[in-house]
């Protein structure tokens, strides 16, 4: 069956309306682009399409910002709802968001992996056949002007959550539905000793998360991913974005930069990955104990230094 059939047959079997890549538009536009014989656009296009810069990319935008939009929103309210305690989560029991079991949380969870995946394998595709007809590499530009605005769903921190969370779900005792044909399941992989978080998707789709942090190139501690998706230890995050562990990373000017792809604005939307610490520090019993001492006593040298310039300044020395 082709990925079309495939997308379209996945996407129309969820009870609720999800934002989804409208393959047949997007396929019109690009017809009606290749029967335009004109002198900007003779059977292919050139750099730039004025049919298809007006038409395809806006509406392929539009697209993937919903897709992102409503994966993040259920994402992180589902996350919510798990790790909620004391008296948010009695809250939640009054507002009746407590009611999913832990069978339904984890079914919940890979359904919106899926919902990724198979969203990320659509956009890719949908952009490689433009690029085939135009015989043009605008739509991989696109796609690269679409990640420095963050709108590319593989980026979304909340994806490395869900995976962890549904790894963090299976390993108890709840039993979930029978396995999907399309989800090939997700993985804590160690290679040479450096984990990564693995999904696959059909026989041929797969992704690999690494978590190294790329600054202290360890394990990522306490990770938190920035809104370019890249992950590090939040201890190395404050140091990149030079701000101190008390002051956080919602104090970072707009100029500080990502330590790897060197995008700026990056940090005030830093996701703390609260199911990946807890999966991590369940697989890496013996570093997350050393690292975790090291941590303490840094923490507390940077508080009491924080506390030190507080009361200068407050006396005026």
């Amino acid at each position: 069956m082709k990925f079309c059939k495939t997308y379209q047959r996945y996407m129309q079997g969820h009870d609720h309306k999800l934002p989804a890549v409208g393959f047949k538009k997007l396929k019109k536009t690009m017809k009606r682009c290749r029967r335009a014989s004109t002198p900007t656009c003779p059977n292919h296009c050139p750099d730039h399409c004025p049919v298809c810069d007006g038409t395809f990319f806006p509406s392929l935008l539009n697209e993937m910002s919903d897709i992102v939009g409503c994966f993040n929103q259920r994402a992180q309210k589902l996350l919510e709802v798990h790790l909620a305690s004391g008296f948010r989560k009695y809250f939640l029991m009054l507002k009746g968001k407590m009611h999913r079991n832990h069978t339904a949380l984890i079914e919940e969870g890979k359904d919106l992996v899926i919902y990724a995946l198979i969203n990320a394998i659509a956009i890719r595709k949908i952009l490689k056949k433009y690029d085939k007809i135009h015989y043009s590499k605008q739509g991989q530009l696109f796609k690269s002007k679409v990640q420095t605005m963050h709108k590319e769903i593989l980026q979304s921190p909340w994806l490395s959550e869900l995976i962890a969370l549904h790894i963090n779900l299976r390993e108890t005792k709840a039993k979930s539905r029978e396995a999907s044909a399309l989800f090939h399941g997700c993985y804590l992989t160690f290679k040479d000793g450096k984990p990564s978080l693995t999904c696959e998707l059909f026989d041929s789709f797969k992704i690999d998360i690494n978590l190294t942090c790329s600054i202290c190139l360890d394990t990522v501690f306490d990770p938190v991913s920035l809104a370019c998706g890249h992950i590090f230890c939040y201890t190395c995050a404050c140091l990149a974005a030079s701000v101190t562990i008390v002051d956080g990373l919602k104090a970072a000017k707009f100029k500080a930069k990502c330590a790897l792809c060197r995008q700026q604005g990056v940090f005030e939307d830093a996701v703390h990955l609260e199911e990946l610490n807890i999966l991590l520090g369940r697989r890496c019993k013996e570093y997350w104990e050393q690292r975790l001492r090291m941590e303490r006593i840094e923490r507390v040298k940077q508080v009491k230094e924080h506390w030190q310039t507080q009361c200068r300044e407050f006396v005026g020395i």
